[in-house]
């Protein structure tokens, strides 16, 4: 039984947010990774082209998103769907930090304005 607890996950910090990971195909997880994301106040995201399906389910505070350009905002309890393909943005321009639990799948890759493609760290 593959079981982690909160205490155990690999921390890493990217673009002013904080990523806690959890499954990923280095943890046992053949088909998807997951991990927690806090997006401190007014953290402005950078934007990216998601190269498969991510769904993020915000658990703490507000963000704001961007959608291929278009706006909207998502809160507490609510779930984003990020089709792949689709260029994401994500900003967090509340006072507090924002929380959100994210899954995709194994291999995701994310592509940056300037034609750089990331395999971020914690989805391996």
């Amino acid at each position: 039984m593959s079981i982690y607890r909160g205490t155990e996950a690999v921390v890493h910090r990217m673009h002013g947010s904080v990523f806690h990971a959890f499954a990923s195909p280095s943890t046992g997880s053949r088909e998807l990774c997951t991990w927690r994301v806090e997006i401190a106040g007014g953290v402005s995201g950078v934007p990216h082209r998601v190269g498969r399906d991510e769904v993020l389910m915000v658990s703490a505070g507000e963000l704001s998103v961007s959608l291929d350009g278009v706006a909207g905002r998502v809160g507490a309890g609510d779930v984003l769907v990020v089709p792949a393909g689709t260029e994401f943005r994500v900003s967090n321009e509340g006072a507090e930090t924002a929380e959100a639990w994210v899954v995709t799948s194994a291999g995701f890759e994310a592509t940056l304005p300037d034609g750089t493609t990331i395999t971020p760290p914690w989805v391996s």
